[in-house]
């Protein structure tokens, strides 16, 4: 049975003055971690400018437009924002957030950005890949949770909605 992940959806309105937003209007999204999860909050050009809301706990912070409602939905990950995802993610103890760990180390090793070195066990049992970033020399650790297809798929979707900027 596939996790439940709480994520917060936007209404489509900037979080600060409550305008909607238009299509193919261009507005600032940011990521947040939570007690529950992530919440996502988007915020239109003008209110960002005057006030950027990046708080300690912002996993990430991006630039989008609403989609004009003809546009097919375009997931356009950048990869600094991944990378940036899966480090504030280190140490984490929560297991959505391990799976999700996990999921964005299978996504950053696909981009061939980060490169898997070897398998340990923990005292516990668990296995902790031993990974690097390419060009690079830090060890990170990855928790693997043991997912299966469908799990990784529930991530994974979860994952996209974060980071599509769809309205």
């Amino acid at each position: 049975m596939a996790k439940e992940y709480i994520i917060s959806k936007t209404d489509g309105q900037c979080r600060s003055c409550r305008k909607r937003m238009q299509p193919g209007e261009e507005f600032v999204a940011t990521v947040r971690e939570v007690d529950e999860g992530f919440h996502r909050e988007d915020f239109c050009l003008p209110c960002w400018d005057a006030a950027p809301r990046e708080e300690p706990a912002t996993f990430g912070v991006w630039r989008s437009r609403v989609p004009r409602p003809q546009e097919k939905k375009k997931l356009l990950i950048d990869d600094e924002l991944l990378i940036s995802f899966f480090e504030r993610l280190s140490g984490v103890d929560s297991p959505a957030k391990i799976d999700f760990r996990f999921v964005l180390a299978l996504v950053l090793m696909r981009k061939k950005l980060l490169v898997y070195d070897r398998m340990d066990k923990l005292p516990d049992g668990r296995e902790v890949w031993k990974m690097h970033f390419k060009g690079g020399t830090q060890t990170h650790e990855v928790i693997n949770p043991h997912m299966d297809e469908e799990n990784i798929a529930e991530v994974s979707r979860h994952l996209g909605e974060i980071m599509e900027g769809q309205l």
